[in-house]
């Protein structure tokens, strides 16, 4: 619990507060979250979890006679506000509070909520999102408002908190969430795993992998680098040795290009089953079965998932209209891997971009494409040749120190579209309002960048 409110309150910009157009019913505007404590219990073979949120919050500049977290349909047991019985309801995934005492402007106040039940995923247009059963353990994917299917939260993506993630379950099985790794207590037949992610977190990238896996240390590029893990199946471990074995290399590629890693340690988990796509969370990607076949085959999805630690994880869209800020800068970090691994150039890659898009309809607007296209390949492919399109605009040096600007000043922050354009005019005299223009705001297909 901090001392004082005045050691937690930060000038909060209005974009921070705004309600998200693509998901208005999830989030409250009226107050931010400092930090989350979550002590759960997780059994796998009945899909049985029991937990305890401690949340630490700041109200905003109204008093706060009533607030809500997102949370799905689970049995509550108390909800408590500054340690008092609260009234509450929950309903359509609306934990509804009153406290007895209504923190005033500006008040920094806990919440303590206790709930249990068998958690699933959260209906959405790309089907379930968050808590998924496996066959033998449980994985989160939680991109974009999966958060509430296992704890409460005001699921904003610019809602950022540090986390503290307590988890017991059967000692069979190994805990891996992002962040460091405080204790591993085991007692009796269960094991209690404690992580701390002291870096600014948005819901929706809290991870968690459950399941029987073998950790590896992966090889650093360079002395002192940042530490990285693998907890992977153990008949996969020879296949995942080679797949990610110049994972190390990219690391030290993208800190040359991007800055410093903005976290202390990166892991990655090997879940037991496929997946569609990897998952995406802070200092912790997860990958399938199917990712693994000896020929580094998904090596460009690597080198994805590890840009989202800068681009989406610590440097974060404000709302979901501007995810193309998060998937185009990962997408162009996959060609200048290719780039400088020995693959194909950025240009190659950006031009067999554009080629696909030329075949598919023009109805994108890339700044605002909408919920209902907000994760189409063509966001990826199109946000990649606008990151392209800037760097030849701007030439090498000045793109990479813009690059490395960018996530410097956005470090742990939120940030919009407008954001960025106007970053990126600070590194050229050359009005860059036109390129803008045509690759973010107009649908049709601007020509290639040459």
């Amino acid at each position: 619990m901090p001392q004082s409110a005045q050691e937690v309150i930060e000038p909060v910009s209005p974009k921070a507060v705004a309600t998200d157009p693509y998901f208005p019913g999830n989030g409250d505007t009226r107050y931010r979250v400092h930090r989350y404590e979550l002590v759960l219990d997780y059994r796998p073979a009945p899909n049985r979890l029991a937990g305890s949120a401690r949340i630490v919050a700041i109200a905003g500049p109204a008093q706060l006679r009533d607030f809500a977290l997102d949370l799905a349909d689970f049995k509550i047991g108390k909800v408590l506000v500054n340690g008092r019985t609260a009234r509450w309801s929950l309903r359509a995934g609306k934990l509804r509070i009153r406290p007895d005492r209504p923190p005033g402007p500006g008040e920094a106040f806990t919440v303590e909520v206790h709930w249990s039940g068998n958690p699933r995923p959260v209906r959405s247009p790309w089907g379930g999102l968050g808590w998924e059963e496996l066959t033998d353990g449980a994985l989160v994917a939680s991109q974009p408002v999966g958060a509430p299917s296992w704890y409460p939260c005001n699921d904003r993506p610019s809602d950022k908190a540090s986390y503290q993630v307590s988890v017991t379950t059967p000692s069979a099985y190994a805990v891996v969430t992002g962040g460091r790794l405080l204790t591993r207590t085991a007692r009796s037949s269960s094991t209690t795993w404690v992580y701390e992610q002291s870096a600014p977190t948005a819901s929706y990238l809290v991870g968690l992998s459950i399941g029987m896996y073998k950790e590896v240390r992966l090889r650093e590029a360079l002395p002192g680098g940042v530490p990285q893990s693998a907890h992977v199946p153990a008949r996969l471990l020879s296949r995942f040795e080679h797949d990610f074995g110049r994972q190390p290399e990219m690391m030290r590629l993208f800190e040359e290009l991007f800055g410093p890693y903005p976290f202390g340690e990166y892991a990655v988990v090997v879940a037991d089953e496929e997946l569609d796509v990897p998952v995406e969370a802070q200092g912790l990607a997860t990958f399938g079965t199917n990712h693994l076949d000896g020929l580094r085959g998904s090596e460009r999805l690597v080198a994805h998932e590890l840009a989202h630690q800068w681009f989406g994880n610590s440097v974060t869209v404000a709302d979901w209209r501007h995810i193309w800020l998060n998937e185009g800068f990962a997408k162009y970090a996959e060609w200048l891997w290719s780039e400088r691994s020995g693959g194909l150039s950025a240009q190659q890659r950006a031009a067999i971009a554009y080629g696909k898009l030329t075949r598919q309809p023009q109805d994108l607007r890339l700044a605002d494409p909408g919920r209902r296209l907000m994760f189409d390949d063509r966001l990826y492919d199109r946000g990649g040749l606008t990151v392209h399109a800037l760097r030849l605009a701007l030439g090498d040096d000045a793109f990479f120190r813009m690059v490395r600007g960018w996530t410097t000043a956005g470090r742990h922050g939120s940030v919009t579209t407008a954001d960025l354009v106007a970053h990126a005019a600070r590194y050229t005299d050359r009005p860059l309002d036109g390129l803008f223009e045509a690759w973010l705001h107009r649908p049709g297909l601007p020509p290639m960048p040459a």
